[in-house]
């Protein structure tokens, strides 16, 4: 899933790489605030502690006075499930995976760029030098 956010975040999705950075700033400064500790580090139920703090808006730290939580933590949730449920062709949902759990067809893929292109097209387009 980091894979098809990063690559919305470079190409498609580009405005709201500010949002993100500002975001996992945030993030990192509240699980300070609330568990002393980054929030890789904080067990499960921490996570879903801070996590529903930035739901409702109510996470400490100055990071959140330039966006709202909510914001951020929305955004997060949309781009996530647009990965897991939504077309392959699109990068996310590898080999229909979510498609296959929930009994769905997997209809062809049609598309002008296969599935194996380079996704980032800055990098594809680029010169290569001899």
């Amino acid at each position: 899933m980091v894979e098809f956010i990063d690559r919305k975040l470079a190409g498609y999705h580009r405005r709201y790489q500010a949002l993100y950075r500002t975001g996992l700033k945030g993030v990192g400064e509240s699980s300070l605030a609330l568990f002393g500790r980054e929030f890789v580090d904080l067990g499960k139920a921490q996570q879903d502690a801070l996590l529903r703090k930035l739901e409702s808006n109510q996470a400490p730290g100055a990071v959140w006075s330039r966006v709202a939580p909510g914001d951020f933590f929305n955004r997060v949730v949309e781009h996530t499930l647009e990965g897991f449920y939504g077309g392959p062709r699109h990068g996310g949902n590898r080999d229909a995976v979510s498609w296959r759990m929930l009994g769905l067809p997997t209809p062809p893929v049609r598309s002008r760029r296969p599935l194996s292109a380079d996704w980032n097209t800055a990098a594809a387009s680029a010169p290569q030098s001899p």
